[in-house]
């Protein structure tokens, strides 16, 4: 009779908590510069890679690399979203038009960039809920400039923490494997 109350208890529990989504296009961000949403169904079909970013942290200057990477891929259907986030050692205490502004200023960035949302702790921002819940515990970000890869067909396959590089051989070798 207990194991049954367990079971009774662990599926309202699944049910409560609704049905994770099966791929990236279930997700959106809202546009940095506030004009609607970032919608990660509208790049179905192109190789993506989101990047949780922060612009004074020791890692900021991936950035070049990924604006590099978007720039020799971006008509291969490849892109690049960046996603910036203050949940870090206050590392990016700017508003959305700052951190824009820094971004293009400073690196040039042509990508997309969300609006600033939380990617670690209970309100986090479900997309990276979700990448803990579709590759373990240990592929949530722990600090700024993780990367998750996701293939034209939605899947979440790889994630890379900030000591990797964006333009990491590893990085390259999935992006060429993947491309539309």
């Amino acid at each position: 009779m207990r194991i049954l109350h367990l079971v009774i208890i662990l599926l309202s529990l699944i049910v409560s908590r609704g049905t994770m989504a099966d791929n990236v296009y279930d997700f959106s961000f809202q546009k940095i510069d506030g004009s609607g949403e970032l919608k990660l169904s509208d790049y179905k079909g192109k190789l993506i890679i989101v990047v949780n970013t922060a612009s004074l942290c020791g890692f900021t200057k991936q950035y070049s690399a990924l604006e590099s990477l978007y720039k020799k891929y971006k008509d291969k259907g490849f892109v690049i979203i960046a996603v910036p986030s203050n949940d870090f050692g206050d590392q990016e205490p700017a508003n959305d038009g700052e951190i824009k502004n820094f971004c293009e200023v400073n690196f040039n960035i042509t990508f997309p960039i969300a609006q600033k949302v939380n990617v670690s702790g209970e309100s986090s921002h479900p997309f990276f809920v979700w990448t803990r819940e579709k590759l373990g515990f240990l592929s949530g970000p722990k600090w700024n400039f993780y990367k998750y890869i996701i293939t034209p067909d939605g899947r979440l396959i790889e994630w890379y923490s900030s000591m990797t590089k964006p333009d990491a051989s590893k990085i390259i070798k999935i992006i060429e494997e993947n491309l539309p």
